[in-house]
C-alpha cells in the first residue's frame, strides 16, 4: 500500500505539523512501508493461537492489604507549618469574591 503526498499532507494537518518536502517524501515511504507490515501480519494463520492479554507472562506482585493503625488528627496537625486545630491552611490559589 502506498501512501500518497496527499495523505501525508492530511495527517500532518490533522496532527498541526509543518513538514517540509523532504519530511514529506520521507514520511510518505515510512507509513507505506508500516501499513505493508501491517498488511503481511493479517495474513498469518491465527486459528490456533489463544488471546494473550499480555505479551508476557507477568502477574502483579501486590502486597497484601494491612490494616494499620493511623496518626491522630493531633499528630498530623502538629507537624503543619498553619492549621486551625481541625484543618492545614494554605495559601489561597484561587481569587475569590
Amino acid at each position: 500500500m502506498t501512501i500518497s503526498r496527499e495523505d501525508v499532507l492530511h495527517i500532518a494537518k490533522l496532527a498541526r505539523l509543518n513538514l517540509s518536502e523532504k519530511e514529506i517524501k520521507t514520511y510518505s515511504g515510512q507509513l507505506s512501508d508500516i501499513l505493508n507490515y501491517v498488511q503481511k501480519l493479517g495474513e498469518l494463520n491465527v486459528d490456533n493461537v489463544e488471546p494473550m492479554k499480555h505479551v508476557l507472562n507477568m502477574v502483579n506482585v501486590m502486597r497484601e492489604d494491612k490494616n494499620l493503625t493511623s496518626l491522630s488528627r493531633e499528630d498530623v496537625l502538629n507537624n503543619a507549618p498553619e492549621h486551625d486545630g481541625e484543618f492545614f491552611k494554605v495559601p489561597r490559589v484561587l481569587k475569590g469574591e
